[in-house]
């Protein structure tokens, strides 16, 4: 139990009139009482019982809570919960809003499979989007301008890649105009109840007026996994593309995320698909669907430090994060 300051300094004001009270009385009885000495050991003791209960507190995970220790985990924002009955396991700022980064992918590629007809149908690579992507340094799945390429390979390589040209050339293809496919994100966001969510592009660049939440993001990818071509992609490790004359042995895509989980410890869960994100205000980012105990969850976390957005190795604090909330589901 943790006691609030203002009750912790009443209750010893309080101890200290009824001891000297005690006092009072037993001086006109005779005995011996050292109001000072009693004073001391109480007190200290109840300093000491106090001090404990607060570290307790801040060393347990409790279902349905937020963590009372926020600073154990580097993300800014934290959303955990239960698939099958939607319990919240953990969060942490999860309705603050925040940068999405590569996240919005989650949405991108479920508003363009709900849009798509046949996903082996051959579309081009849109050459201005795709000199606009390569402009600003956007992460790329590999295609090149003009480049015919299946939906399905476009698909992969928005959520395995994380593929800027990738996500362009799905809104193009689908809406004829980026805007247009936007509205269309947007109008899913609405529908899902995603109120603190706002898109602006399809590949997710910092904008001011693109913005979600953990919550919001975790929400819309439960929604999402529902869709069994959607959650085939999102948990494929890698998916080589179709051959095309500007690559003929297709193009080996990776995912982003369970490329970085190789070799890493996952004792009792396992972490099965997952979109990465990544850019300077939003810093690391990741959405996951894991397994524990026969039980699907799904984990956000978003605004991990970063410092190199050069090197992909160099800061990992999201996976950290991501493998200690897993470990600790009860």
């Amino acid at each position: 139990m943790k006691i609030s300051k203002s009750i912790f300094k009443f209750l010893i004001i309080l101890t200290v009139f009824i001891l000297l009270y005690i006092t009072v009385v037993t001086e006109d009885k005779g005995d011996e009482f050292n109001f000072i000495e009693i004073s001391k050991k109480f007190i200290d003791n109840y300093i000491s019982r106090f001090v404990d209960e607060s570290n307790k507190d801040s060393g347990n995970l409790d279902k349905g809570k937020s963590h009372s220790s926020a600073d154990e985990y580097s993300s800014n924002y934290i959303y955990l919960f239960d698939r099958e009955d939607k319990n919240m396991e953990y969060e942490k700022n999860a309705k603050s809003r925040a940068y999405p980064a590569s996240l919005t992918k989650i949405m991108t590629t479920i508003v363009a499979l709900e849009q798509i007809d046949d996903l082996s149908s051959v579309v081009p690579i849109d050459v201005e989007t795709y000199k606009k992507m390569v402009d600003k340094n956007s992460s790329m799945a590999g295609f090149y301008g003009r480049e015919l390429v299946t939906y399905r390979d476009l698909l992969y390589g928005t959520i395995l890649s994380s593929g800027g040209e990738a996500a362009n050339s799905l809104a193009v293809n689908i809406s004829g105009s980026v805007e247009s496919f936007v509205s269309l994100m947007n109008e899913k966001a609405s529908e899902l109840g995603l109120k603190d969510t706002n898109f602006t592009n399809p590949e997710g660049l910092d904008d001011d007026n693109q913005y979600t939440t953990a919550y919001d993001m975790a929400k819309l990818l439960d929604y999402a996994l529902h869709n069994e071509q959607f959650k085939k992609i999102f948990t494929t490790e890698t998916f080589k593309t179709t051959s095309t004359l500007d690559h003929p042995d297709g193009i080996m895509l990776e995912s982003t995320v369970l490329s970085k989980l190789i070799g890493v410890n996952q004792e009792d869960f396992e972490i099965i698909g997952g979109k990465s994100g990544t850019t300077y205000k939003a810093g690391q980012c990741w959405a996951t669907l894991g397994v524990k105990g026969g039980q699907e969850y799904i984990l956000v976390v978003m605004g991990a430090p970063l410092e190199d957005i050069s090197d992909s190795d160099a800061d990992m604090m999201q996976l950290d994060d991501s493998i200690k909330l897993y470990e600790r589901i009860s």
